[in-house]
Formats: structure tokens, sequence, C-alpha cells
């Protein structure tokens, strides 16, 4: 069998940039990396309680973590930041807030960014959204899967291949679908490509979409 791996990690340092940026010494790396991991949490939760449902994507590409000494700098980067504005003209002040009291954060200032992202449909984490709120309401997994690929074609991106495993269509037995539009050069690590799984709990029960997005090759 072929060995997986993560197609972000693979590429660190060529195409691909890390999400958090720090220094911790040794003894207090692991509580650092749990503290992110616990303020990722935490915004993503707050922006799926405050969006308006209409939507049902909460839309969240990623959430870049900077830290320093006396300041954490949040930039959360959002297809779709007007929904949230709208909703909560103050929501980002109120998550500020929010996330101080529940990390007491003393003699640290938390500074929080919102970034929209051009093409939000080029990216996976969107996407995968998307996919989740399609299977949720029992469109079959096909159309689903071909409206998201269409509507990464208007993103301009090189290809894409979309991942579905589980109990696809309420059967019985297990499977997985997939589907590629384009190319999607795994192995070539100077190609800058975007992954993302998610989990979706429909009413079957549990399946994983993964989502890779080919977008663009490195220049010599």
């Amino acid at each position: 069998m072929g060995q997986k791996i993560n197609p972000l990690g693979f590429r660190l340092g060529t195409t691909q940039s890390h999400h958090s940026l720090w220094f911790a010494q040794p003894k207090n790396y692991s509580e650092g990396l749990q503290e992110d991991q616990k303020i990722r949490d935490f915004i993503k939760n707050y922006v799926q309680k405050n969006m308006r449902i209409s939507s049902g994507a909460e839309g969240i590409a990623r959430i870049e973590i900077q830290k320093r000494i006396d300041l954490i700098q949040v930039i959360i980067f959002m297809g779709f930041p007007k929904l949230l504005i709208e909703s909560r003209p103050r929501g980002i002040e109120e998550l500020q807030m929010n996330l101080q009291k529940e990390f007491h954060y003393v003699n640290r200032k938390l500074n929080i960014a919102i970034t929209r992202i051009a093409k939000p449909y080029g990216n996976p984490n969107i996407l995968a959204e998307f996919i989740a709120g399609q299977l949720k309401n029992r469109v079959s997994f096909r159309k689903a899967m071909k409206k998201a690929i269409e509507l990464t074609e208007q993103a301009d991106t090189k290809g894409i291949q979309v991942q579905i495993a589980g109990r696809i269509d309420g059967k019985e037995i297990a499977r997985v679908e997939w589907i590629r539009e384009g190319r999607v050069p795994l192995q070539t690590i100077r190609a800058k490509i975007d992954y993302c799984s998610y989990t979706v709990r429909t009413i079957y029960g549990v399946l994983g979409i993964k989502i890779w997005i080919f977008i663009d090759k490195e220049q010599e």
C-alpha cells in the first residue's frame, strides 16, 4: 500500500507556511500547542453560533495565530465575513472579550483581525462545509460533488479531487467514492496544493470528506 502523507505537512517550507508562529521553550511547547487548538475551537464555535443560519457554513478557511510575549495576534481568514458582521455588528469585540475571559489573559493583549479571501470557493475548507451542508439536506452525494467542482472552476484552480467515505446515501455498507477534475500532482512538492479533511455527522452516521485543490505550480 502506498504510504499517505498530509499534503500540507509534506510541503512545509516550500509552498506551505505554518499557521501558528511563535517560539517556546521545550517544556512549555505542549501548553502553547493546546492553547492554539483551544483558541481555534473557541472561535469556530462562536462563529457557528452567531452566523445567520441561512448559509449553514461558517466559512472559516483558516485561523493564523502569532504570539509575542505581550501580544497574541489572531487572524481569521473567512470567505464571507459580511454574514458574521451583519448578524453581529459588535461580534469581533465580543469574541475578543470572551476569549480573554476564557483564557484569563492578564498581561497579554489579544488582537483579532478578520481577513476576507478573494475566492472563497477556491478553498477546501469552505467547499467541504458546502458539501457537508448538502449531504445533511439529503442531496445525493454525486450531485453535491459535481456542484462543488463547478464552484471551484469559477475560482480558476488547476485541478480538484473530492473524496467522500462512509455510509453514503444511508447504505448499509460503507464505501469510498471520489471524483477528480483537472490535475492533482500530489507527488510534486513544488505544486501548491491545498487540502482539508472534514467530518460530517449525518443521520446515518459519520461521513468523511477530503478535498485536494491544485492551485498553482511554483515557478523556478
